[in-house]
């Protein structure tokens, strides 16, 4: 019997031996669950991934996609990045779990419960864009520390929920909002329970926004515990760690928010350029909120073989945080030339771009096929890697892969 198998049959004080402690709440467990910690770590099986995904980590739990499999339009779960600060919660109760608002600038804090966010606010359902600021990490020079993502820390699923602005509206702010700040059920590694692993948030401008959502579904399916059952936040555009998962609490601020990870050089970026391995004070740090224009070649995958005098279909994704992406283009010769690709309209706001194009390769030998986007205020990818910061965030540099003409 494997360890799964056993962990099934387990009774309750059985499960309570194995983990050296009592279990919390081990009333509110569902019929025939069993504790994440008496589980295989076995990612791909236990958040339902493709075992072509990068595991990165797994204290917390990180998992990044490779190029070619985010060539569907819309992403499936089993391709969607993980990146997480703090553990994942082991037990969840949807029918007690609640969202509290408060803060400074609000008339009277107010609790929602899941099933009273679903029937007194009007659903939405929106395609959009999560990138994690730190998406292309592993090219930065000196190396920047953290998990050493590549290019597949992005995503575009389609979120159904509550418009934050709606419950923000019922419960009441005052002029004096600033910001918003969440508050999830992860916990923090060390265990702590007055720690929170991370308590990011956006200016109440974002927080207002049509598409800014409470969401409680991902393509059409409820959450995904990787990925914030039963209750998410959602903006679009900005860097991931801004869309809070496990949400149970917003707070509204009077002034920026000062939870885990909004300060020191977390998800901030000199407001300046700087020189490669410069020490930035702190006052010299900007906080990261649209995500830099970007996009990604999905097909064929790197080190694709065809034959002389054959062209190569390739299709991709283009973003460009709050704007939309209005010129894509491809080169084989290194940036010296470029060629127009055909790009599609957005489904929605905040959405990423499709984009395809026949490519023709003069004679046989070695090819790179770069990728470059610009945005609708005339910003391109860089061709090489753009402004070194301290914790390697925003790696837009155009996207190649390699192709041999035989």
């Amino acid at each position: 019997m494997n360890r799964r198998d056993f962990s099934k049959q387990l009774s309750l004080a059985g499960m309570t031996g194995l983990l050296g402690t009592s279990i919390v709440f081990s009333k509110n467990m569902p019929k025939g669950y069993w504790p994440i910690a008496l589980q295989d770590p076995d990612p791909f099986s236990l958040f339902d991934k493709d075992k072509e995904m990068t595991v990165l980590n797994d204290r917390p739990w990180n998992i990044e996609a490779k190029a070619h499999l985010l060539n569907d339009k819309v992403t499936p779960n089993k391709y969607m990045f993980v990146r997480n600060n703090g553990r994942i919660p082991d037990t969840i109760d949807v029918n007690s779990w609640t969202l509290t608002i408060d803060g400074e600038a609000i008339r009277k804090s107010k609790t929602y419960s899941l099933q009273e966010l679903k029937t007194k606010f009007k659903p939405y359902t929106y395609q959009l864009t999560l990138e994690c600021g730190g998406n292309g990490r592993s090219e930065f020079d000196p190396p920047a520390k953290g998990n050493q993502w590549t290019v597949g820390a992005i995503s575009c699923a389609q979120w159904t929920g509550v418009r934050l602005r709606d419950v923000l509206e019922d419960v009441g702010i005052t002029d004096g909002a600033v910001y918003i700040g969440y508050h999830a059920a992860d916990t923090h590694l060390s265990g702590d329970p007055t720690k929170e692993p991370i308590s990011r948030g956006v200016p109440i401008k974002k927080a207002l926004l049509d598409e800014t959502l409470l969401a409680y579904k991902m393509n059409g399916q409820a959450i995904p515990l990787a990925h914030g059952f039963p209750l998410r936040l959602v903006c679009g555009g900005w860097p991931a760690s801004a869309s809070g998962k496990w949400i149970n609490g917003i707070s509204v601020r009077n002034r920026v928010h000062d939870g885990a990870k909004m300060g020191g050089s977390s998800y901030r970026v000199p407001c300046e350029t700087v020189a490669p391995g410069s020490q930035i004070k702190e006052t010299a740090m900007c906080i990261i909120e649209s995500m830099p224009v970007k996009s990604l070649i999905t097909y064929p995958r790197s080190g694709a073989l065809i034959k002389e005098g054959q062209s190569l279909s390739i299709n991709g994704h283009a973003w460009a945080g709050e704007l939309e992406v209005t010129k894509m283009e491809y080169s084989i010769d290194f940036g010296s030339t470029w060629k127009d690709c055909t790009l599609e309209k957005p489904v929605n706001r905040l959405a990423w771009q499709h984009f395809m194009a026949n490519v023709q390769f003069p004679k046989k030998g070695y090819y790179e096929v770069w990728a470059r986007a610009t945005d609708k205020e005339g910003k391109s990818q860089p061709m090489v890697l753009p402004g070194w910061n301290p914790k390697g965030y925003l790696n837009n540099a155009c996207h190649r892969i390699a192709v041999k003409v035989v």
